[in-house]
Formats: C-alpha cells, structure tokens, sequence
C-alpha cells in the first residue's frame, strides 16, 4: 500500500479510463488526465498569483494563478480545490464556484515535459487575505487587483503560464469583475470529474 498521489487517466471523451502515479503521468509524451486551475480572490476582490517551486517537475518557477492540482479519485472538483489551497498555500475558501467546466490544453515546458489536461477553472473567495505558502509548491505569492494581472500575462519579460495564458481570454469572456462571474453548468465537466 502506498499513499502516493494518483490522477485520473481520460479517454477523449472525457471519462475514466484509470488512474496511475502522479509521478509516473508527467514526460514527452504524457497521456490526458483529469486536472483543474483555482482563482483565488480575498474579501477585498485582489487576486492570489503565485510562482511555481523552482524545483517543480514541469513547468518550474514559473508564473501562474492561484493554484493547479489533480482530482484524487472519485474526489469532486470543490473538494480537490479546497483540499490542495489548504495545503500548498494555507488558504480556507468561503465560495468555490466553477466557472469554466470544459477547458483544455496541451503544454509543453522548456525540458520537454508535457501537461495534457482536461481542467475545469474554479472562482474561489478566500476567508481572508492569509497565505502560508507551501515551498515544496509554491516560490512565492502575491496579492494584486484582478484587471492588472488580466491586462498583462507577459508582465515586464515574466510570462504566465501557458494554461493561464490561455485561460484568460475565457475568464475575460465572463465579465470583468470575477466577483460577478456566473457559475458554469457542471454538466458540462468532464465525465471523469463527479459534479458534487
């Protein structure tokens, strides 16, 4: 028995097909598996941004939203995102609601390692504006106003990450204000991700 961290594997159509090591998923030629992205915002309406742990297996020190994980297996999306803001950055939601349900991507970062990923985005409003970064994940994190990180995804020769680059015209699509973003039909997850 061991208590490494499995993600669900994918077929195309969006249902399990298995699950295997996180630490086993990630290389060349990485298989689609089940993901998702938070955007945390404090009371005040600032957005969390963070930088990946420079010793990260993909996509290391790089700059990004909130927070990304895996769905455990069975493990629904509010749950996974609670569970992993807890524990990479301290951090208690008081809403969790999701806003994009059907977003998908390919990645590929400078060492070759590929992210292949159905990933439905969450909206969360933190309790509070505290954050107690995890280092083994996070370099660090930052609190500033939502417009200014959406203007800017290269800000000043520092890029974002690709998943967040490209999520960021769909949030955008939503409305400026991520407080009055709608929630999203979970029926439109994928079918490997349970709703509730």
């Amino acid at each position: 028995m061991t208590d490494e961290e499995l993600v669900v594997l994918c077929a195309e159509d969006g249902s399990a097909i298995g699950t295997a090591p996180k630490s086993t998923v990630h290389g060349a030629a990485t298989p689609l598996h089940l993901a998702f992205s938070a955007y945390v915002f404090d009371p005040g309406g600032r957005f969390l941004v963070t930088r990946r742990a420079r010793h990260k297996l993909t996509f290391a020190g790089v700059r990004t939203n909130s927070c990304c994980g895996h769905p455990a297996p069975g493990e629904n999306g509010a749950d996974a995102v609670a569970r992993r803001l807890e524990s990479e950055l301290g951090i208690v939601p008081s809403d969790i609601t999701l806003v994009l349900p059907a977003f998908r991507y390919q990645a590929r970062d400078l060492t070759g390692v590929v992210e292949n990923e159905l990933c439905p985005v969450y909206r969360v409003i933190a309790r509070d504006s505290a954050v107690r970064a995890d280092p083994d994940e996070v370099d660090s994190a930052w609190w500033m106003p939502w417009a200014a990180f959406a203007s800017d995804p290269v800000l000043e020769g520092d890029p974002l990450s690709r998943w967040a680059a490209l999520q960021l015209p769909q949030l955008a699509a939503l409305g400026p204000d991520p407080l009055l973003w709608p929630e999203a039909d979970a029926g439109l997850l994928p079918l490997a991700m349970p709703a509730a």
